[in-house]
């Protein structure tokens, strides 16, 4: 279990986006991996979700751990076709929140894993744009209680990161002006 959710070393700058649901990741993941002409990892969760609703399941916590490990090998599929920086649209930290959330618990492994694997950067994405519903989201009335537990999870392990608010534009640039800081330092 433990290599399924263990990191692919690499050498480009790997950034987070990281919050809760509704607060623009997937579109900002995707417009920076287009602006440093790279790639980027989806989020394997939303995947998961969807294959299941089809067959007309609800997730449990038994779907965490399945979850963490789609998300960690998507990334180390993804990561040697970067070119200097890898785009993430979640990570483990981010599954880890979740779990908690949902289910009160966090198995072990991925808790261990979540904190041991590296990030150059995360973008917290703040609750200050309209949440939008679609067929998976469920968490429209807790928001602040949810970005919360995000926050402290950067904190609590002590993971660098920068918080993105405004609009879907004003977090671009934001992004684009640390995640330009974060190659010329590694220059």
């Amino acid at each position: 279990m433990e290599k399924k959710l263990k990191q692919t070393k690499s050498n480009c700058i790997k950034v987070v986006l990281f919050g809760p649901e509704s607060t623009g990741k997937s579109t900002l993941a995707k417009q920076l991996a287009d602006h440093y002409d790279t790639v980027f990892v989806p989020e394997y969760s939303r995947i998961y979700a969807e294959a299941q609703l089809l067959q007309n399941k609800l997730l449990s916590k038994d779907d965490v751990l399945p979850i963490a490990q789609g998300q960690m090998q998507l990334e180390n599929k993804w990561t040697p076709k970067a070119n200097t920086v890898l785009i993430c649209d979640t990570d483990l930290l981010e599954t880890k929140v979740y779990s908690e959330a949902y289910y009160g618990i966090c198995h072990p492994d991925l808790e261990k894993y979540a904190i041991e694997n590296f990030y150059d950067l995360y973008f917290l994405t703040y609750i200050d744009i309209p949440w939008v519903a679609d067929h998976l989201r469920d968490k429209p009335h807790e928001r602040e209680t949810m970005f919360k537990a995000f926050e402290n999870a950067l904190k609590t392990y002590n993971k660098p990161y920068i918080l993105l608010k405004g609009t879907m534009a004003e977090r671009f640039e934001l992004a684009v002006n640390q995640i330009d800081e974060l190659i010329k330092n590694k220059k």
